[in-house]
This record gives C-alpha cells, sequence and structure tokens, in this order.
C-alpha cells in the first residue's frame, strides 16, 4: 500500500515510550545544542511517547519518501548560491501529507475505522528515532537517518494509530570507522552520532531569525538555504536513485535563478519561483539576508 503511494520503505514499530532516548534527548537541550529552536524544549514527554501524543496508539508506521533529484543544481556552482535538494519542488509537507491521508482512508477500507493522526515534520515526533526502531535504516554519524540500499535523501513520515500490528526490528549501524560527513563539515556542527545545530548550515539559513554570526563568514560554501553538505559525501549515498515525484521537480524559473547567480533576485522573483516551496520559510527578507552573507568573505 505504502508503495502505490509512491513511499520507498515502510517499518513498524511498537507505540512505546523511547527510554533510550529521554537522557540524549535532555543532555542536548542542556547543552543549548537545539540554537534558538526553543520548540525543540516543548512537549518533552510527548517527543518521547507516542501514547501521549495519539491516546490509544498501539503502533508507529514510518515512511520514507524520496527526493534525490535527477540533476544537482547545486553540483557544478562551486561559488554560487546553492539550496538543498529537498527545497527544489513543492513543499514536501502537502505532497506527503496527501499521500498519508490516502494511506489512512486505504487503510480503513480494509479494516474499518483507525484512530490515529498522520505526521510529516509537523509535530513533536522523533521521526529518525522511529525509522531506526523499524528497521529503515540507522542513524548515522551525521544524525540522519541512512538507509542501506538507497542512502539518506529521504523526507520521513508517520503514521500513529491504535492498530495493533506486527513490528520490524532494527538493523545494525554500518557507518564503521567512516568520518566522511565529521571531516567536510565547514562549521564542525558534527561530531559522531551528536549535532550541535546551532553550528548547522541548514539551521544557520533557515531558523535563526537574527543576523548570521560573523564567526562563519567564509564557511558557508555558498549555502542560502539549508545545506547537504554531510549527505553529498556520505558513501551510502552513491546508491541514491532519482524520485518520481513530478511535484519535486524544479520550476524552469529555479533553473533559470540558479543560472544567472541569483543576480535578479527580487520580492517579486522570489515570491513568483518560491511559490509553494519549503524556501519562503526564509521569506524574502531571510533568503536576502543569507545572500548577502555569503558576499562577505
Amino acid at each position: 500500500m505504502a508503495q502505490d503511494l509512491g513511499f520507498d520503505f515502510c517499518g513498524i514499530s511498537k507505540a512505546e515510550f523511547l527510554s533510550e532516548e529521554a537522557p540524549r534527548l535532555e543532555k542536548w537541550l542542556k547543552n543549548k545544542a537545539h540554537g534558538e529552536m526553543s520548540y525543540m524544549e516543548n512537549h518533552f514527554d510527548k517527543r518521547l511517547d507516542p501514547t501521549q501524543l495519539v491516546p490509544g496508539a498501539k503502533s508507529v508506521v514510518s515512511l520514507l519518501y524520496n527526493y534525490y533529484p535527477e540533476k544537482d543544481l547545486a553540483s557544478h556552482q562551486t561559488d554560487n548560491p546553492k539550496i538543498a535538494k529537498y527545497a527544489y519542488g513543492k513543499d514536501y509537507h502537502f505532497v506527503i501529507k496527501d499521500k498519508l491521508k490516502e494511506f489512512m482512508h486505504l487503510l480503513e477500507e480494509q479494516v474499518g475505522q483507525v484512530e490515529g493522526r498522520v505526521f510529516v515534520d509537523s509535530a513533536p515526533v522523533m521521526e529518525r528515532q522511529w525509522a531506526a526502531k523499524s528497521g529503515l535504516g540507522w542513524i548515522g554519524k551525521n544524525t540522519l537517518l541512512i538507509n542501506k540500499d538507497r542512502g539518506s535523501f529521504y523526507f520521513l513520515a508517520e503514521l500513529i494509530i491504535d492498530l495493533e500490528l506486527e513490528v520490524d526490528g532494527p538493523i545494525k549501524d554500518y557507518c564503521g570507522t567512516c568520518t566522511k560527513c565529521i571531516d567536510a563539515c565547514p562549521t564542525d556542527a558534527i561530531t559522531p552520532y551528536e549535532l550541535d545545530a546551532s553550528k548547522c548550515i541548514s539551521y544557520l539559513t533557515i531558523e535563526l531569525k537574527d543576523q548570521l554570526p560573523s564567526e562563519f563568514k567564509g564557511k558557508m560554501e555558498g549555502w542560502a538555504f539549508g545545506c547537504d553538505i554531510c549527505q553529498d559525501v556520505c558513501p551510502w549515498n552513491r546508491f541514491s536513485k532519482p524520485h518520481t515525484e513530478p511535484e519535486f521537480h524544479p520550476k524552469d524559473e529555479l533553473i533559470e535563478l540558479f543560472n544567472n547567480n541569483w543576480q535578479d533576485l527580487t520580492e517579486e522573483v522570489f515570491r513568483s519561483v518560491f511559490k509553494g516551496s519549503a524556501v519562503k520559510r526564509t521569506k524574502f527578507e531571510g533568503l536576502k539576508r543569507n545572500l548577502d552573507f555569503l558576499k562577505k568573505i
């Protein structure tokens, strides 16, 4: 059913308290590694216990949806501004949420009424931990979920439902002695299996609302929205295959923007190019701030 809806992988875990994650999350928050993302401090219990998020929940169904593009718009642009691959097309929240609702509908057609909720990066759900628990991959040294067959360029989504289902188990960690992601990160945001979000280029260009700290001048490597460095260097991503989702294809206007070195970016162009895109999160002012910061070296 998941494959019919375009998901590449589907795994199931028992909806229960994530006891191993509790001390890790507490320590991470205490160390202020979440930067100014104060919402990460909210709903601590709900974040760790899906039954508090969805009363009566019995199972967490984890899903992976591929977004790896046919063409990397940034690969030949060393100095020009780049945006993360996940943001090339239409905002994934809308695309995947519709598929999850359809999934619930199809499920109810098969088994009768199902109580539950659907999630795609939209609530205090520890998505990577649930996906790892259900065997869809392991959490790598860069803290992203890595699938042994297809790498890490995936959106994660969940159904948290009141059906008691047969669960899948976790798989082993295949990072081995590799440290490519740690070595390649220009801001030293990654230590093995931990991310200091306050140093992460994705956080700096998207989540941080203030001015970018001067300590990061000359270290952004051209990233104006998000960052793919730790994924691009990961050996497991040599197995990535281009997605087949038409909604994720970049608009011609975006390709044009890349070719023109972003010099034509006005507020009007921003609204047109990024209509319905995840890039809208930064607003025009935020993206302009990032682009200006890249020039100041």
